[in-house]
């Protein structure tokens, strides 16, 4: 952070602080995209966006029962509680009182296991069926009829 020093006084005598440029005259820098251009869209948002497609993609079947779903994206899980060797790709909670069932997508885990963006927009797609499929007590090609028929890594 550039040091700041005493800059030109106001009519009431106050001192504005003026912060330093650096050594070359540029100061601080714009962002390297225009906010609309597609690399403006972070990693995680462009993964939050699969997230909701897949979902959106199952809510045209199962809009009653999805309505009491709740879906996150988180980067990693948390493995306190976890006692297998294999790090979960997603989890479902049931729900518990006042609290809606719950589906969290790990997205660093996911996006390790896909190679390319269609295939991590299908693993995306079969993760969510899996984890909705074992909250409803069906099997994923139940839930989703495309379900493991696309290319996956």
């Amino acid at each position: 952070m550039s040091p700041r020093v005493p800059g030109p006084e106001t009519p009431s005598g106050v001192s504005l602080p003026r912060i330093r440029r650096d050594r070359h005259g540029r100061g601080m820098r714009g962002p390297l995209a225009p906010a609309g251009s597609p690399l403006a869209v972070s990693r995680a948002q462009r993964f939050d966006d699969l997230v909701i497609g897949a979902v959106e993609r199952l809510d045209r079947r199962w809009q009653d029962q999805l309505a009491k779903v709740e879906f996150a994206v988180e980067d990693v899980p948390a493995l306190d509680d976890w006692d297998r060797t294999w790090v979960p790709l997603a989890r479902a909670y049931a729900g518990t009182g006042a609290l809606p069932a719950r589906v969290v997508v790990f997205r660093r885990p996911v996006e390790t296991r896909a190679t390319d963006p269609s295939k991590l927009r299908a693993l995306v797609g079969d993760v969510v069926t899996e984890q909705v499929a074992e909250l409803f007590g069906v099997e994923p090609e139940e839930i989703d009829p495309a379900y493991g028929g696309r290319d996956l890594p």
